[in-house]
C-alpha cells in the first residue's frame, strides 16, 4: 500500500474510535458554524457548509441536530471560531501539526504550549514544519455506495482518476481516495454530479515521511497526540509517527 493510502485507511481506522467519543459531534458543529459565518444557511450555495453537513452525516449525527447547528449558527450572538494552527514536536523528533477553530485564542495556545511541555514537546514556529507535510484531499466512501448506484468499480475509479485522483484504493470495504489540495473541489464536484456520497471528505496534512519508534517510545508519543486531541479547541491532530497496526490494536 503507497504511503498516501495507508495514512488514509489509518485516519479512517482512527476515526471509527473517535466517533465513539462526544466530543467528535462538537468538532462537526464547529466546521458547520464556520461554514455558515463564510457563507450562509443555503447548502446549495455554501460548497463548505455541503462538505460540514456530509461529513456530519458520516459520523451519524441526526439530522435534527445538523439543522440546530445551522440555525444556531445564523444567530447574532454565535460564537466567532477562527482557524488557528500550531507547529511543534513530540519526544523523538515527531512532528505535530495542529489545527484548532476556537473563540478565544490565548487560551488555545496556552493550552497547546501546555500539553506539549508536559509531554517533554516543544512548540514552534508558524510554518516552520510545513514543509514536513503535504496537503492532500481524502476521501473514504464507503464500497456498498458504489453498488446502490448500479455504478462497477473499475469505471467508478476511472472516473475519479478523470476527476483527479492521485490514489484510489478498496481496502475493508471502503474506497480511501487522495487527491492534491488543488484537485480536492474537482473531486467533491464530481462525486455530487455521479450522486455519490462521501462518508468523510476532508484536507489533511500527510506526512511525506514518517518516523518509526519503538512501542514504549511510540506510546509516549500517542499520549500528547491524545490530549492534544481532547481538547475541545482542536479539530485536527496531523504527525509523522508511523502507526503500526499492532498500535492501532492497542488505540
Amino acid at each position: 500500500m503507497s504511503g498516501h493510502s495507508k495514512w488514509s485507511t489509518i485516519k479512517r481506522k482512527k476515526g471509527a474510535l473517535d466517533a465513539k467519543r462526544s466530543r467528535i459531534f462538537s468538532r462537526v458543529i464547529k466546521e458547520i458554524s464556520v461554514a455558515v459565518k463564510e457563507g450562509g444557511n443555503d447548502e446549495d450555495g455554501n460548497p463548505r457548509l455541503r462538505l460540514a453537513i456530509a461529513n456530519a452525516k458520516g459520523v451519524n449525527m441526526p439530522k435534527d441536530t445538523i439543522q440546530r447547528a445551522i440555525s444556531k449558527a445564523g444567530e447574532k450572538n454565535a460564537a466567532n471560531f477562527q482557524e488557528v494552527t500550531y507547529e511543534g514536536y513530540a519526544n523523538y523528533g515527531v512532528a505535530v501539526y495542529i489545527e484548532c477553530l476556537t473563540d478565544n485564542i490565548q487560551r488555545t495556545v496556552a493550552n497547546i504550549r501546555s500539553y506539549l511541555n508536559k509531554h517533554e514537546g516543544k512548540l514552534e514556529t508558524k510554518g516552520a514544519l510545513g514543509f514536513l507535510f503535504d496537503r492532500k484531499g481524502v476521501f473514504t466512501i464507503p464500497e456498498k455506495v458504489i453498488g446502490e448506484k448500479g455504478l462497477d468499480e473499475e469505471g467508478f475509479l476511472m472516473e475519479l482518476i478523470d476527476a483527479g485522483a492521485e490514489e484510489a484504493e478498496n481496502e475493508d470495504g471502503f474506497f480511501n481516495i487522495t487527491t492534491a489540495m488543488e484537485d480536492f473541489g474537482n473531486m467533491v464536484k464530481k462525486l455530487e454530479e455521479m450522486g455519490v456520497e462521501a462518508e468523510n471528505a476532508e484536507l489533511q496534512r500527510v506526512p511525506k515521511t514518517t518516523i518509526k519508534l519503538d512501542d514504549d517510545q511510540a506510546k509516549k508519543v500517542l499520549k500528547l497526540i491524545d490530549a492534544l486531541e481532547e481538547d475541545d479547541d482542536v479539530q485536527n491532530v496531523f504527525h509523522n509517527l508511523e502507526l503500526t497496526e499492532e498500535l492501532m490494536a492497542e488505540m
